[in-house]
């Protein structure tokens, strides 16, 4: 069960205090796959969520729209005394990180480069199939990521729109995601990918019917990367490196969760992203 957090406070110039909460933030409810994901590895740490519900989608969005509607998230879980911030949005992660990096006191991690880092991991052809927004996939920020991490792989995009309103409608079994899931596999599949990345924090809620999908079109052999799983354990290694994870003898953590908006069954969606029940959301103006 979700509870409230209580406001943190900060050490001044020595540094965040070790118990003080993750900020992390979308431009809507797919971010919660990454909280989902951090309370599995984190389980110790406070989260505070931002959802810009009310500014949702940012993936049509202009990089410089985005990039003050991501400094505005930032800064509100500044705000409410983060020690770290999180980005869990694709988008955001393509054309923000860095200004961010810049503008804030705080460390900023995002969720493309753990994901292309682990997709070359995984993958023993080289050969890595990214599935993502219009606006991630234009971006082509996957590709630089993954060029950072193997100069010998490569990458084939295709933009996967109706995953997110699938994945928001709770259609996440049956013929319907399965014909769509496969519209966009098909492309990557004659590729010759092995290896096919989650770019959108939206798609881990169809990861079962594009899991099954992807076995059946690519092979058995071929592997499904969650950038929700690889951004959490990122998350988990930056705080112990620094000292700055929260101590076990806390007991277990809460989540707050922030929006800008909250739509009719906000909580029935938000529940089913974050897999636990949720005890209300604070609206917030940005």
């Amino acid at each position: 069960m979700l509870v409230s957090i209580p406001h943190p406070c900060y050490l001044g110039s020595v540094g965040p205090d070790r118990t003080a909460p993750l900020g992390v933030f979308d431009s809507g409810l797919g971010g919660l796959t990454v909280v989902r994901a951090l309370r599995a590895t984190l389980p110790h740490e406070d989260i505070v969520y931002l959802g810009d519900t009310a500014r949702v989608p940012y993936g049509t969005r202009s990089k410089d729209t985005v990039v003050r509607y991501a400094s505005a998230c930032a800064r509100h879980l500044v705000g409410r005394g983060v020690k770290a911030i999180v980005i869990a949005c694709n988008t955001v992660s393509a054309v923000a990180p860095e200004r961010l990096r810049a503008e804030l006191d705080l460390p900023v991690l995002e969720v493309i480069g753990p994901g292309a880092r682990a997709a070359v991991a995984a993958s023993r052809t080289g050969r890595i199939g990214i599935l993502a927004t219009a606006g991630t996939v234009a971006s082509g920020a996957y590709p630089r990521a993954v060029a950072a991490a193997s100069t010998r792989a490569e990458t084939v995009s295709q933009a996967a729109p109706l995953l997110v309103p699938l994945a928001e409608e709770g259609w996440i079994t049956g013929q319907v995601p399965e014909l769509v899931v496969r519209r966009y596999v098909e492309p990557l599949a004659l590729a010759d990918v092995d290896v096919v990345v989650l770019g959108c924090t939206h798609y881990p809620i169809l990861r079962d019917v594009i899991e099954d999908v992807v076995r059946e079109r690519i092979g058995p052999h071929a592997r499904v990367v969650d950038s929700a799983n690889t951004i959490a354990e990122t998350v988990a290694s930056f705080l112990q490196t620094r000292a700055i994870d929260r101590p076990a003898s806390e007991g277990l953590g809460a989540v707050k969760l922030l929006a800008t908006d909250v739509p009719r069954a906000f909580e029935e969606q938000a529940s089913r992203f974050l897999g636990e029940a949720t005890s209300g959301v604070e609206v917030v103006d940005l």
